[in-house]
């Protein structure tokens, strides 16, 4: 193949290494300099032909050839290590590696050990508090404080309006702990524990710069909730948090020179609580929401804004990074790896997700308001079910109300015992969570069907956890397409297996296939044909990407 000798970029000029050409390009030469991500790539035409050499010297612009043995440089490719990938700044704020944050999923299924194994490895994990009791979540902080002594984890906190209680108790258990970083999730406004928690501890330092201890990464899909994490606390809430003294007025004061997040993730098409939101028009409209807010009010530390849901290829990570996301953030891929907080059953199955395998259904923690959470329907009828609940409680203002026929129905198979027995078991839950639910429910049949059908949803997820046997066709496991994306990435390599699925070498294969794509890019751009077959990565075993990575954890 002929190419063109005027130069795209400039000139290459000879060491004692020589451009290899065609031929030794088809045999991989082009591809090994590619994947060889610390080192950059020269793309020069040789007596007509590409011929790509990783040595030498180029000299960039330029009409004529500089000496008789230099060559025209068609394209230039830098080294692209993924330490490389996303905002600088981002990396630097939370004292990362890599700009990969593992994203909090509910009941623990991101687990201390999950948070511990990337912690460690320079990247981000939040540990998935929502679910659990306050106990629980104590004894989690108190397990990663021990093991990530650096401070490099956060925990969720995810919006209780069913249980207001609940919400502040975590937060009063955040700040009496330390705990630094949390990741504030299915939020639809702002709460008085959500700022409580931000504005506790604001000073100055010693420069006179505003200082906030207790950092907030939010996860959003809206335009209106995105900007009110970019504006500073509202002021009636800030007062009210001044009259209940549990912060100062001199916090309050502060409160008005920065925003209630640090950070945002844009939340795309996610397993759990999710607005399905298509990632191309999500990101840039967030990205661009930031920016205004941030002229607007002038704030003195940048705002980063990172993309998760459907990141589980090379290809999408890369393609985040691409469209401006400070980091990127997983889910639904990381429940499937040995480190999740959830069963070898749960995990199996997500093996075998494809991406249609996904279904929409009612969630627990939000049920009267129809909020739904996306969730795996292969090999399970909790989508099914739990839709017929929603379904039932919106015609009915009582259980009794419900047909004989049903009422038998939802007996047999979905509590598998009556309803009142079901309705002490939910009493004997919330007496322990939060009391004044049942003395609401005591008043309102209604209410009293819906923390009983709400049983159901929450248990559905136990069983999961847990791995339960009977119930496996009640299993609510949180799910989105990235799942399916992931499992057909992988298929017929190593990680096609989910025994095989360890969280850091899922994360260091996306991010090498991501710097990997990029250059590829970067040479198709620049005019060179890089023939796809050359372009594919295939995932490879936690020994082999230390070496190519040239690190040690």
């Amino acid at each position: 193949m002929n190419y063109r000798t005027d130069p795209v970029a400039g000139w290459w000029l000879p060491d004692e290494k020589i451009p290899e050409t065609e031929p030794e390009i088809g045999n991989g030469v082009l591809k090994k300099s590619i994947f060889a991500v610390n080192r950059p790539v020269m793309v020069v035409v040789k007596d007509g032909r590409l011929a790509v050499t990783r040595g030498g010297y180029i000299m960039l612009g330029g009409d004529t050839s500089p000496k008789t043995d230099a060559l025209p440089l068609m394209a230039y490719v830098p080294p692209l290590h993924p330490r490389q990938l996303g905002n600088a700044d981002f990396r630097r704020r939370y004292g990362l590696d890599y700009a990969y944050v593992v994203g909090a999923m509910a009941n623990g299924i991101t687990s201390v050990e999950m948070v511990e194994a990337v912690g460690k490895a320079g990247m981000l994990g939040f540990f998935g508090a929502a679910g659990l009791s306050i106990e629980a979540i104590e004894t989690a902080v108190d397990q990663l404080q021990r093991r990530l002594p650096d401070g490099r984890f956060g925990v969720n906190l995810i919006h209780s309006p069913s249980e207001p209680d609940h919400e502040a108790a975590t937060v009063a258990l955040f700040l009496r702990k330390g705990v630094r970083l949390i990741s504030a999730s299915a939020f639809l406004g702002l709460t008085l524990p959500l700022l409580h928690y931000r504005i506790k501890g604001i000073h100055r330092d010693e420069n006179g710069n505003v200082v906030c201890p207790n950092r907030l990464v939010a996860k959003v899909s809206r335009v209106e909730v995105a900007e009110k994490f970019l504006s500073p606390p509202p002021a009636k809430l800030v007062a009210k948090l001044v009259a209940e003294r549990k912060i100062s007025p001199e916090e309050a004061e502060l409160a008005r020179l920065v925003p209630v997040a640090d950070s945002l993730t844009a939340e795309a098409d996610s397993g759990g609580h999710t607005d399905n939101r298509p990632a191309l028009a999500l990101l840039p409209t967030l990205i661009a929401v930031r920016d205004h807010m941030v002229e607007k009010y002038v704030y003195q530390h940048p705002i980063h804004v990172g993309l998760g849901g459907g990141i589980a290829t090379p290809a999408s990570t890369a393609a985040a990074f691409a469209m401006g996301a400070a980091f990127v953030l997983t889910g639904s891929i990381n429940q499937a790896c040995l480190e999740a907080g959830t069963s070898k059953k749960v995990r199996g199955m997500l093996a075998e997700a494809r991406q249609a395998d996904v279904a929409m259904a009612p969630a627990a923690d939000m049920f009267e308001m129809g909020v739904k959470v996306q969730v795996l329907k292969r090999g399970t009828m909790f989508a099914q079910r739990a839709a017929r609940l929603y379904e039932l409680y919106v015609r009915h203002d009582r259980y009794e109300d419900i047909p004989a026929e049903q009422r038998a129905l939802l007996e047999k198979d979905y509590f598998r015992c009556s309803f009142q027995a079901a309705w002490e078991q939910t009493r004997a839950f919330f007496s322990r969570r939060d009391p004044r639910q049942n003395i609401r429910a005591e008043k309102d049949p209604k209410h009293k069907m819906a923390l009983v059908f709400r049983s159901y949803l929450g248990q559905s997820s136990g069983w999961a956890v847990t791995g339960d046997p009977t119930r496996v066709i009640d299993y609510q496991i949180w799910c989105g397409p990235a799942m399916g994306a992931f499992n057909e990435w992988t298929r017929g390599t190593f990680l096609e297996r989910s025994e095989q699925r360890d969280t850091l070498t899922v994360a260091l294969n996306l991010m090498l296939g991501a710097s990997i794509i990029t250059r590829v890019n970067w040479l198709r751009n620049q005019g060179v044909d890089v023939p796809q077959t050359l372009a594919k990565y295939t995932p490879l075993p936690l020994s082999e990407l230390f070496e190519k990575l040239d690190q040690r954890f």
